[in-house]
């Protein structure tokens, strides 16, 4: 089995030595090509290069931002091609095998895998001897001719304007750890604006809803964690169904405080309020706003944006957990 192995030597979570043994051990399970990521997007060419060449499978040992380009890179390769258009797509793309390196490891921790590195590689092996596989659906949000798969969840709004915020201050050195994305929360959410809601929610079958503050687009639960606690906004979305959204139309206290201790509990049931747009396994749905709002993807902000489409992608991926 011919493997590459995608690492981000910049991953919060890893160092030299670990990374040396988890090399070590899948180079004595497979055939293992080793790269390092050098730039933002360098790990969606080295993807797209692998399952050009006929690799079997693409392990990435990074946090989620770099498994979200090393997915975009397996689902839109360099010698191009419709990603979306084969009855079983994930058949014909290298196998993902995912080792969290980062702060949060979203997409590793929603596989059921550990979140120390050495572990979770102990865990592909055994998936690797067994060839156990799973195979996972994809978001994808589409805007001004352009289109992004994503893993766990995607946001316009509030909490896009939190990850900008919070990237602003890694740009500066400062590493993005749970406190930090709770105190920039706080923060600002005591200076946005909680008056003038912006977006339209609208798709096939669904009926229109107007004046969301902000809105989470879920492929999974749960949607992030707050240290070992996980958020679950959506707790009904899954890998195997379409996406699920969670839109809010008000922003005040009365409406936030009784749904984040909601979100923090793990339970089965859906969120409830009347300022609640919610939405559960669907193909596709768009958000407008009658002016630039923040987005985000996977964690990643994308800038500001008027309109995006998102859409569920079945079957798109097999991952060795």
């Amino acid at each position: 089995m011919r493997a590459m192995l995608l690492v981000n030597p910049k991953a919060t979570t890893t160092n030299a030595r670990t990374r040396d043994v988890l090399i070590r051990a899948l180079g004595a399970a497979v055939d293992l090509a080793v790269e390092e990521t050098g730039y933002r997007g360098h790990a969606a060419t080295l993807a797209g290069t692998a399952r050009a060449k006929g690799y079997d499978v693409v392990a990435v040992l990074g946090g989620d931002g770099t498994i979200n380009e090393t997915v975009n890179g397996l689902l839109n390769p360099v010698n191009g091609g419709d990603p979306v258009d084969d009855a079983d797509p994930s058949a014909r793309r290298p196998a993902l095998i995912v080792i969290p390196g980062g702060s949060a490891n979203v997409f590793a921790r929603a596989l059921g895998l550990p979140n120390n590195p050495v572990e979770a590689t102990g865990q592909v092996l055994e998936a690797l001897r067994d060839g156990r596989r799973r195979t996972v659906g994809l978001g994808q949000a589409l805007w001004e001719g352009q289109s992004r798969y994503f893993t766990f969840c995607s946001g316009m709004g509030y909490d896009a304007e939190v990850v900008r915020a919070v990237e602003g201050l890694r740009g500066a050195g400062r590493k993005a750890t749970p406190a930090r994305y709770v105190n920039t929360a706080l923060r600002h959410y005591l200076a946005t604006d909680k008056r003038h809601a912006a977006m339209t929610l609208t798709g096939p079958g669904i009926p229109v809803a107007e004046g969301v503050f902000m809105a989470i687009i879920s492929n999974t639960s749960p949607w992030t964690y707050v240290g070992s606690r996980p958020v679950t906004p959506t707790p009904w979305a899954s890998f195997e169904t379409g996406l699920d959204l969670l839109g809010l139309k008000r922003l005040g206290l009365p409406t936030l405080a009784p749904l984040i201790r909601r979100i923090l509990t793990e339970s089965d049931s859906l969120p409830s309020g009347r300022q609640l747009v919610q939405l559960h396994d669907e193909p596709e749905f768009t958000l407008t706003a009658d002016r630039p709002v923040a987005f985000q993807l996977d964690g990643d902000y994308l800038g500001e944006r008027e309109s995006v489409t998102f859409r569920s992608t079945p079957n798109a991926l097999q991952v060795l957990v």
